[in-house]
């Protein structure tokens, strides 16, 4: 899908606040309620929106400690690799993982309870799986920003 610039505008600013209503995002563009409303179909339907979420503070649902996982592959084989990843989209406790290049294969953000939770997930996840040659743990001490916001060049 090419973007032109009214896409460009909406999608910053739903980026920002996805609760604005489809009169207030056509005034930021420049456009109708109903061209708006007919852009913002049109980029969920290209996948250019992936997701309509709300952002949940840990600490309110009792999941502040947060970790970032660096992962080693022992062998680095296609089938391998695609258990490893499933096995990544079942796990509640990985809020994001991605595949890398440099020191790691794979970096993880964790959200659990408390140490004795992710001492469960890391025997059950690291410990138990083929595919773990190694891991390095990092407790995150703060959230100095959090946004899945991409920058856009309006």
């Amino acid at each position: 899908m090419e973007l032109d610039r009214i896409d460009l505008k909406i999608l910053s600013a739903v980026q920002r606040n996805n609760r604005q209503t489809t009169e207030e995002l056509g005034q930021l563009a420049g456009i109708s309620p109903t061209a708006c409303q007919r852009r913002l179909k049109q980029l969920r339907q290209a996948g250019v929106i992936e997701a309509d979420v709300a952002i949940v503070s840990p600490e309110a649902v009792g999941r502040s400690l947060m970790m970032l996982v660096l992962v080693d592959i022992e062998r680095y084989r296609s089938d391998v690799i695609d258990r490893f990843k499933q096995s990544l989209q079942k796990a509640p406790e990985v809020m994001s993982a991605y595949a890398v290049t440099g020191n790691a294969d794979f970096v993880l953000l964790l959200s659990v309870r408390d140490l004795a939770e992710y001492d469960a997930f890391s025997r059950r996840f690291f410990f138990d799986s083929p595919a773990v040659r190694n891991y390095s743990t990092m407790i995150v001490m703060d959230r100095t920003k959090v946004t899945l916001a991409v920058p856009i060049d309006v």
